[in-house]
């Protein structure tokens, strides 16, 4: 068994999902995945269960959070020691996750694949939003991410098990904001990102301008008030660390 498992949450992929999982199958085998298909209305669980892929179905859809939760609980249970969230959409490229693989070895709890390491942010509305969280976050925790809003992460065994133990946690910048006070280490390598080819993104300008005041709200009021849950992780055999 790989020590990286691949999570790729899915929702109504079915024109991107054969071309991703058939890309990772064959050129990178070094490496295990799990497809969640999150209560798909189209031909995405179809055509996971006619190709054979390692798939999680989930009957009814949770949103990202729910579904890329439901990939960590499934990496912690079987014993990974690192997870990986990869969009089913083709934008995120495989040949970078060794890169994100090698740098968690310094002793990183995530590691952010940022297309801003070593090039520029442009000036568009959309990164004008990214910049604004990156702000947040620096003003609430001290530390620089200069691409927050990247998903495409890798998590450490500690964090999948704060994810997969936890009611709380949602793959986005405000969860990030907060485990960087929890002590977290959090590490970014310089990526390069492809364009959506077929399908809708839900991010649309009206949808970005929303998640980015959510965010921005989030990290600088809501995460102080945040609390682990730890009743439920002593329910479910976790660490009250």
């Amino acid at each position: 068994m790989a020590d990286v498992l691949i999570v790729i949450p899915a929702y109504n992929e079915e024109k991107n999902i054969e071309r991703v999982v058939d890309n990772l199958i064959f050129y990178y085998p070094q490496f295990d995945y799990v497809v969640v298909n999150d209560g798909s209305k189209d031909k995405t669980a179809e055509i996971c269960r006619k190709k054979g892929y390692h798939l999680l179905d989930l009957p009814v859809n949770l949103g990202l959070a729910g579904g890329f939760q439901a990939g960590l609980k499934y990496a912690y249970r079987n014993h990974y020691q690192y997870a990986i969230q990869f969009d089913g959409d083709g934008q995120h490229r495989p040949e970078f996750i060794q890169a994100m693989r090698d740098k968690m070895d310094e002793g990183y709890d995530i590691v952010i694949g940022s297309r801003f390491v070593s090039e520029k942010k442009p000036r568009t509305m959309r990164m004008l939003g990214s910049s604004l969280i990156s702000a947040a976050i620096r003003l609430t925790t001290g530390v620089r991410i200069k691409d927050p809003t990247s998903g495409m992460r890798m998590f450490s065994r500690r964090m999948m098990e704060e994810f997969a133990l936890s009611l709380n946690y949602g793959p986005e910048p405000d969860t990030i904001s907060y485990l960087l006070k929890q002590g977290a280490k959090v590490a970014e390598v310089q990526v390069k990102m492809d364009e959506r080819i077929a399908g809708e993104s839900y991010l649309n300008p009206v949808n970005a301008a929303k998640y980015m005041s959510k965010m921005l709200f989030s990290i600088l009021l809501i995460q102080n008030f945040r609390k682990r849950d730890k009743r439920y992780r002593r329910k479910n055999g976790g660490d009250e660390r």
